[in-house]
């Protein structure tokens, strides 16, 4: 009895020991296979454009701690810790939309801390967008508040082009008010939140002074960043605005044909001499769609007789979203529509706007770069696309964000292809 108690004794060591060297080896398989994944999201097979660093080709890209980790043409799944596969799609850096109004609030009938305004992330992720710039829904007085409301509280980069007049676009008469338009007020709030204020904005002033005008110009000299303009400045000819402007300032609502300004198409059809030298020069020409600032008339011959926009400014607001505008993507598949290749839609939509805004940082896939991505699909199809006139023109193909990811989380999913598929 003895002897059998010293063997059971004997063997139950022996057992826990190989226990613990099994845990032992597991744990330590476990930490090599942990190790092993030092990327947290591997995107495989989808077509790469970027138009920075010229990429246009099937790569697999690695995002690691909300980066770009690596691009190569292949990359084993076993090194990231989720794999999704975005055969057949396009990915591309995260879209920029340089024209937004997103100073959100309770305001009823205003932009500025407004119920005109949107909230971002309700209709930039499901857009492939990433980073918005707010074309001067705020000024210089009250670009914190709308920091501390708007800015800090989204996933969206929410940047902005602050409004000359002190407290932007909270409607009559404070933005047609001179008084608050103050150069050095501008600059000082730019130099203050040089991350994120880009340039200054002028636009909705319907006096006959130019002071407004010059001293928006005056405050994006001193400040060194680009000048936006809107087209509602009725007063001023668009020929003197764009003789005024430097190389890199910004117009937009470039193809809107309204009675209060001179459209860039003569009655003839022809693309107005000032305008192609202003491109000559460097001037910027932005889409600014929104709900009367585009019209087929003017943009598809622009188009054929070489103004081709820099960007694709959407100008988002709460009545531009459900009519014509709909979306940048819808934008970007007009353009199509009318003839532009995908791979400078893309390069418009995303380098040329990070370099117009003077972010060199953003639209691109460079490794090290912020993980802004888009990951879009092709449709293919009968498509109407309408414009502020209401006029439709056909097209056969449209994109649309399967993906949308931002500082390398998922934030938009359209048809589950990270997701686990469903088991019963």
């Amino acid at each position: 009895m003895r002897n059998q108690l010293i063997y059971l004794h004997t063997s139950s060591g022996r057992n826990n020991v190989a226990g613990r060297g099994f845990c032992v080896l597991v744990f330590l398989f476990l930490s090599f296979i942990t190790c092993a994944q030092q990327y947290d999201l591997l995107l495989k097979g989808g077509h790469v454009f970027d138009a920075k660093n010229k990429i246009d080709a099937i790569k697999d890209i690695a995002i690691q701690d909300g980066k770009i980790g690596k691009i190569d043409n292949s990359i084993a799944a076993s090194l990231a810790k989720k794999t999704i596969d975005a055969t057949g799609l396009y990915v591309v850096p995260g879209l920029i939309d340089i024209h937004t109004h997103v100073f959100v609030g309770s305001n009823a009938n205003t932009f500025a801390d407004g119920i005109n305004s949107v909230s971002p992330d309700d209709f930039t992720f499901k857009a492939g967008i990433t980073t918005v710039v707010d074309a001067g829904t705020s000024g210089w007085h009250n670009f914190t508040l709308f920091k501390n409301q708007v800015i800090d509280k989204s996933q969206t980069r929410i940047l902005a082009f602050v409004n000359i007049a002190g407290d932007g676009m909270n409607g009559k008469p404070m933005q047609e008010d001179i008084s608050t338009m103050i150069t050095d007020s501008a600059v000082a709030i730019i130099q203050q939140y040089k991350s994120l204020i880009v340039g200054v904005k002028i636009g909705h002033y319907e006096g006959t002074d130019w002071a407004p005008f010059n001293n928006a110009l005056a405050a994006a000299k001193k400040s060194n960043t680009p000048l936006f303009v809107e087209c509602h400045l009725p007063q001023y000819s668009l020929q003197d605005q764009l003789s005024k402007l430097r190389p890199g300032d910004i117009i937009t609502h470039s193809f809107e044909q309204i009675t209060e300004r001179l459209p860039i198409i003569d009655s003839a059809g022809n693309l107005r001499p000032f305008v192609l030298a202003a491109q000559k020069k460097g001037v910027l020409f932005d889409v600014g769609h929104g709900g009367a600032g585009f019209w087929f008339s003017q943009a598809l011959p622009a188009f054929q007789q070489g103004l081709v926009p820099n960007t694709f400014g959407s100008d988002l607001h709460r009545f531009s979203m459900n009519a014509g505008m709909k979306s940048m993507l819808n934008i970007m598949s007009k353009y199509m529509a009318m003839g532009m290749r995908l791979q400078d839609v893309i390069a418009h939509a995303t380098w040329n706007a990070a370099t117009a805004i003077h972010r060199e940082d953003l639209g691109n896939l460079s490794e090290g770069a912020v993980a802004d991505i888009a990951v879009l699909s092709m449709q293919q199809g009968v498509f109407g696309f309408i414009d502020a006139a209401g006029i439709k023109l056909p097209g056969t193909q449209k994109l649309e964000a399967e993906l949308t990811i931002r500082a390398g989380k998922i934030v938009w999913d359209l048809n589950g292809i990270s997701a686990q598929p469903y088991k019963p």
